[in-house]
């Protein structure tokens, strides 16, 4: 499917629909100016407290019949609506809520989602309330009404759950559908986390945008309860994820392992492998929302702290009108230039000067615990820095081992055109003198060159021309990982311009053969004989 947002679409509109039939079955219907209602805003309210009150008595197993519903309404009524309406009044106004608006006069109601991936139209029953017999002191015959699993679903949406439990209540189910191995559902669930971090986040920075306005417009209550949030969302959220996110990447590695060396992935196990790494994309994503909440949560106190001071320190200063209070005093009284520094005096006030003190200097001076601190920060800072251009040397030289072994196989593909990997290990064999060092550069260690067979396989056809569309028209930010399709752009310009590579073809050969690489090294200097199945790597010139 092209748009993976659009799945499962009818179950959305579902909810939507719930909704929307409730909202076209009071719309149109006249009865409620009998009855006081004539605002669209109070009918909704007597709808929705109606449902609330079914759903308490089945929930308390207590019948609901007419009769109690009238009550309530009369209750409410006479408590808080203030409508001037008698008992009779409000068991019909009962009767037209229920069995009109709820039930649609005992006609089935229907509401249509679309199915992107069928292409068609999805017809979907909607049903707030039912009704059953029961028998009031065993003998009064009543109708009891209670609600169905689609009422249920449109009441618990409104506000049964809060909103520093969303987040808490989708990673337990996230975590669930994890363990269970169910990836298309939990898909879904690591998007609704993402989905709230996010909203998290446009609310942080909303209340900047307020604050930075007019800070006296911004409750210190809403800053209460934005920060409470934050930390709801920022206690143990990074934790958790760090290890679903190393639990999917492992997942990922034996489906991949599997795929490679041992047998082809059926049907249900790609869709699992594409769906885990559909996870992982999210996780890491969710991982950086949480870092950049963490980060506007500190720069949130800091700007409230610093907009309020400003307030403070404004309310102190007296402001002087240079008209009324400058040129008309002088104008009635020329004589008071004489007393002009007295007024401009305080335009002028600066720090007053520092006197040596001799007695100071005499005395004995302790070490300053602050310059200590310095000094030890200042010697973390330059580790840290030695240790970082280290790790980036390290990252640099792992990049070009990647390179070269990429570079290899383009090399030897581009002779004939196509190439597959037991003709590359006949070549190697044969070439005596440098058998060697081929393999060295073909495979400079086992996880190098599984990486870069798996993306292989995975991106099956690889498009120089498509390529290079999407680096001119959109901006990416470099990393300092293996990236396949940047590698492959870059040696098909640089290295391999002369060849002119249009498209690059990947293909698994499948007559159950395999290529085995003995006296090959891991990545930690251990050696090891890897089994392959054997590909097809094919060259497409531009000129073809």
């Amino acid at each position: 499917m092209q748009y993976e947002f659009l799945k499962n679409f009818p179950k959305r509109m579902k909810n939507v629909g719930l909704y929307g039939v409730l909202i076209q079955n009071s719309i149109q219907k006249t009865s409620w100016k009998q009855f006081g209602f004539l605002k669209f805003d109070e009918q909704m309210n007597l709808i929705f407290a109606v449902m609330l009150y079914i759903m308490e008595q089945s929930l308390r197993e207590e019948n609901c019949t007419m009769d109690d519903i009238g009550a309530y309404i009369d209750t409410i009524n006479t408590r808080y609506l203030g409508k001037e309406i008698s008992y009779d009044d409000c068991r019909k106004l009962g009767d037209f809520v229920v069995n009109v608006i709820l039930s649609n006069e005992g006609r089935a109601m229907y509401f249509d989602g679309y199915d992107f991936e069928e292409n068609d139209y999805h017809v979907m029953h909607i049903s707030y309330v039912a009704n059953r017999i029961v028998y009031l002191d065993q003998e009064v015959r009543r109708t009891s009404y209670y609600l169905t699993d689609d009422g249920y679903n449109l009441i618990l949406s409104t506000l049964e759950i809060e909103n520093n439990m969303k987040l808490t209540i989708h990673e337990m189910i996230f975590q669930m559908h994890l363990e269970k191995q169910s990836y298309d559902k939990a898909v879904d669930e690591i998007k609704n986390v993402f989905n709230l971090m996010r909203i998290q986040l446009q609310k942080i920075q909303e209340a900047m945008g307020k604050i930075r306005r007019n800070a006296l417009n911004y409750s210190v209550k809403d800053y209460e309860e934005i920060l409470l949030e934050n930390l709801d969302t920022i206690s143990d959220t990074k934790e958790k994820f760090q290890k679903y996110r190393e639990l999917v990447r492992s997942r990922v590695k034996k489906l991949e392992e599997e795929n490679i060396n041992v047998r082809r992935l059926g049907e249900k196990e790609e869709e699992n492998l594409e769906n885990l790494r559909i996870i992982e994309s999210y996780l890491n994503r969710t991982i950086d929302e949480h870092q950049k909440i963490l980060s506007s949560h500190f720069d949130l106190k800091a700007l409230y702290t610093r907009e309020l001071e400003a307030l403070s320190q404004m309310s102190l200063i007296r402001r002087f009108s240079m008209r009324n209070d400058f040129y008309d005093k002088v104008l009635e009284n020329p004589s008071a230039l004489g007393n002009l520094d007295y007024f401009l005096r305080p335009l002028f006030n600066r720090e007053p000067d520092k006197v040596y003190n001799l007695n100071k200097a005499l005395l004995y001076q302790k070490p300053s615990v602050r310059n200590e601190d310095e000094d030890t920060e200042e010697m973390l800072d330059f580790d840290e820095d030695a240790y970082l251009k280290e790790q980036e040397e390290k990252r640099r030289q792992k990049l070009k081992r990647y390179e070269s072994s990429l570079g290899f196989l383009l090399e030897q593909a581009s002779e004939k055109g196509e190439i597959s990997l037991s003709d590359i290990w006949k070549n190697i064999q044969e070439n005596e003198k440098n058998a060697e060092e081929m393999q060295q550069q073909l495979i400079p260690n086992v996880e190098i060159f599984k990486e870069i067979m798996v993306e292989l396989i995975r991106n099956k056809e690889i498009n120089m021309e498509v390529l290079k569309k999407e680096r001119s028209e959109f901006i990416q930010d470099q990393t300092a990982d293996f990236q396949l399709n940047e590698m492959l752009l870059q040696l098909s310009e640089e290295r391999f311009s002369d060849k002119k590579i249009g498209k690059i073809e990947v293909y698994r050969i499948e007559d159950g053969s395999t290529v085995t690489f003995d006296n090959v090294f891991s990545e930690n200097g251990v050696k090891k004989s890897i089994r392959c199945s054997n590909i097809l790597i094919r060259i497409m010139r531009n000129e073809e």
